[in-house]
């Protein structure tokens, strides 16, 4: 078997983080016992696929509705493994909507895209009358930050969904140019071509939202996801101030920051 190129080296964090099964299993079992504990309501459906539900972790007295799209490159994990978020940022005040999506090779990426659209739709509407108030946080880890930038340039008017709906997001880890994703080897699932992975790219598209967006990764990330972040941060001046490198922390335990209410990444919402 050949050795990965640098490419796939670069966008495979699951090749050069020796622990990363660690951080899957501890993230699994810690959304369990969350679940068990927090009241919630689960497996709430958004739209038409088998998918498209999400969790909602209401906050007695919610200052925002923090949506949380996950990450796995657009083909893996499940809303399930992400439940360990939302314990200290409901005891913070920040009601909790952790989505679910159709993944690739399934469904294509602009797919998954339209049903993050129709999950954040369906909580403007619906979330009040389960107890989750505030306007929205729009946030994403890894493919989940790319997910972020889209719904950042989605034209939400068409989506019955104002402005003021949004009090900004948080994309972490973020791909926002896909074309170097042709390159990878795991594009036999994500089915992208010149055209699509374009078409797909945020960094070639403007943002319809006004409000702030959260540029922040590991500070031992690889070069492209850095370059990944300046990237989006130099498109979009006008909601992008910088970029958060979180130290000492890599593609998976950067995570940890986003659970974390004292942490940089939710100073422009304190």
């Amino acid at each position: 078997m050949s050795e990965p190129s640098w490419i796939e080296l670069q966008y495979s964090p699951r090749l050069t983080v020796p622990d990363a099964a660690a951080y899957f299993q501890r993230w699994a079992e810690a959304s369990r016992v969350a679940r068990e504990a927090l009241p919630h309501h689960a497996n709430l459906r958004y739209g038409p696929g088998e998918k498209e539900t999400l969790d909602l972790f209401p906050a007695p007295e919610s200052r925002y509705l923090l949506v949380f799209i996950h990450g796995g490159y657009w083909r893996a994990f499940d809303k399930n493994d992400f439940s360990w978020l939302a314990p200290p940022l409901v005891e913070a005040g920040l009601s909790v909507a952790v989505l679910n999506y159709a993944l690739c090779p399934a469904v294509t990426i602009p797919e998954i895209t339209e049903q993050c659209r129709r999950a954040v739709a369906w909580l403007h509407r619906e979330a009040p009358r389960y107890g989750a108030h505030g306007p929205l946080l729009i946030s994403g880890h890894s493919a989940g930050g790319h997910l972020t930038a889209e719904l950042f340039a989605t034209p939400w008017e068409a989506y019955d969904v104002p402005q003021e709906a949004f009090a900004g997001g948080i994309a972490i880890s973020g791909l926002f140019d896909l074309e170097p994703l042709l390159q990878v080897s795991f594009n036999t699932e994500l089915r992208l071509d010149q055209k699509s992975a374009k078409a797909s790219s945020p960094v070639h598209k403007r943002p319809t939202l006004k409000v702030p967006l959260v540029l922040a990764l590991g500070a031992l990330e690889s070069e492209e996801f850095h370059r990944q972040s300046q990237l989006l941060n130099q498109a979009w001046p006008g909601v992008c101030h910088g970029i958060i490198r979180v130290p000492e922390t890599h593609h998976f335990s950067v995570l940890d920051a986003l659970a974390d209410p004292s942490s940089p990444l939710w100073r422009p919402f304190s």
